[in-house]
């Protein structure tokens, strides 16, 4: 009888070890740490210069003097230089025949740079890897890209594989989210490859829709692959840890869904359709995402005081609203604004073109320096989707701007309408010059005018309506 509360007790003391070590576990599986990353860096060959980007426009016989016209003022204020990439049907001057191989063999060139790059980097055996999120927005083939991913590797059989398309180019972030959520499920600790990129090679567009004329003057070809882990073994190693991520979705609103859409012209022609509504739209997804992320980051000084000016602004508002006329009176010059930078060191923004970079610097009140790298990346390698960010991180990172404890600000727009934001804690100095590294010299450079008007500025002299004309 005197054994059995002796049982008893151990039992209980077992138990409570145990949750206590499961807890303890739990807690450190928490982390998610960025180990390394690789930025695709197409051939040489593949470079859209501004005699091929002519060539492209002239084959299109279907164009008009007014198409004519509105390519090049797109162009001219795109913030692209020469030096980014297209597939190589187009190339070939087959954009209007994609094959199924032109977008496999665009998917193969990125896989064979960026995965293996990223492996070979960080000494990651493909065997090691537990998790893989893949996710390439318009090009969805069977067996998936994931699959296609996996056989091109040899991983293991028992590795988790999610394949994600459509979400645009917020979807990398959405990967990592994933990824993130995948390994805290997990009653180990893992090795995760996040793998982002977009597929150009069938979704040229060679129709006369203006507002799907935008996608082939912005998007290009591109990618990148990251390997993320919860195991704090690697904490030495790792360049970041993950400190939160927020997503926002207003896709219930219908200008808002219908902002970015894949669809087919009058024609039956596929195609980008980015409409007027997508500025709207974007501010407001952006809105609805700093208004989770702000308390996330900010520290309580700043939020304090925000607090209490929108709340003197209200006060010192509300008993001049209307004069005894009747009439609006003049409240004050503007609305109180949260500064950012009391808790981010760096904004690493996503590229999508000179307007969203200069609408989300004036509504964050950044200066030049802090959208640097987000001009550069759009001005040297184009809009490519969600791989964007990395290639804006690697820009910070050639720089030398990353310093051990920097916290960087990630945030990215895409269809649906999404805008999604991370926050990095950097873990040690930086100074990976990556797909940067043989032209970070270069940059910025002394103008960001490309030479689309020198050469073609005469399309705006020429009067009448014809097509046909030589590009």
């Amino acid at each position: 009888m005197e054994l059995l509360p002796l049982l008893t007790v151990l039992l209980l003391a077992h138990a409570v070890v145990y949750l206590a070590w499961q807890a303890v576990s739990r807690r450190r599986r928490a982390c998610c740490y960025l180990l390394d990353y690789a930025c695709h860096k197409p051939s040489d060959d593949r470079k859209v210069t501004t005699e091929m980007a002519g060539d492209v426009i002239e084959r299109n016989k279907r164009l008009g003097l007014s198409e004519y016209r509105f390519l090049l003022k797109v162009i001219v204020n795109s913030g692209i230089g020469e030096h980014t990439y297209c597939p190589r049907n187009v190339l070939q001057g087959r954009e209007e025949s994609p094959t199924h191989d032109d977008a496999l063999e665009e998917m193969d060139n990125f896989f064979a740079d960026a995965v293996a790059g990223v492996l070979a980097k960080t000494g990651v055996r493909a065997r090691d890897v537990d998790l893989v999120v893949l996710n390439v927005g318009s090009f969805s083939p069977a067996p998936s890209l994931v699959s296609r991913l996996v056989h091109r590797f040899g991983m293991r059989e028992d590795v988790m594989a999610y394949n994600l398309s459509g979400m645009g180019c917020s979807a990398g972030l959405i990967a990592v989210d994933l990824a993130r959520n995948v390994m805290l499920t997990r009653p180990r600790t893992t090795m995760a490859l996040v793998v982002t990129s977009e597929s150009c090679a069938p979704n040229w567009y060679v129709g006369t829709d203006k507002s799907m004329m935008l996608g082939n003057c912005l998007f290009r070809c591109g990618g990148a692959a990251a390997l993320l882990t919860n195991d704090p073994a690697f904490r030495g190693r790792a360049k970041m840890e993950l400190r939160c991520l927020v997503r926002a979705n207003i896709g219930a609103h219908d200008d808002a869904h219908a902002a970015a859409v894949h669809r087919e012209d009058a024609d039956g022609r596929l195609g980008v359709s980015l409409s007027k509504a997508l500025p709207k739209a974007a501010v407001r997804a952006f809105t609805e995402n700093l208004q989770r992320l702000a308390p996330r980051i900010l520290p309580a000084r700043e939020l304090a005081r925000f607090a209490s000016r929108l709340l003197l602004r209200k006060l010192l508002l509300a008993p001049r609203k209307h004069t005894a006329a009747g009439n609006k009176a003049e409240g004050p010059a503007s609305s109180p604004k949260i500064d950012f930078k009391t808790g981010v060191d760096h904004f690493c923004l996503h590229p999508g073109g000179t307007a969203v970079i200069e609408a989300v610097r004036k509504s964050l009140g950044l200066t030049a320096h802090d959208v640097e790298p987000a001009r550069m990346t759009l001005h040297r390698w184009g809009n490519t989707s969600a791989s964007s960010l990395w290639y804006v991180l690697s820009y910070m990172e050639a720089k030398r701007r990353l310093k051990r404890g920097d916290r960087v600000l990630m945030a990215t727009f895409g269809s649906g309408f999404k805008c999604n934001s991370c926050y990095w804690e950097v873990t040690r100095d930086l100074a990976d010059a990556g797909a940067w590294e043989d032209c970070i010299d270069k940059y910025p450079p002394e103008t960001l005018v490309n030479p689309y008007m020198d050469k073609f500025g005469w399309v705006n002299d020429v009067q009448g309506q014809g097509s046909g004309f030589l590009f």
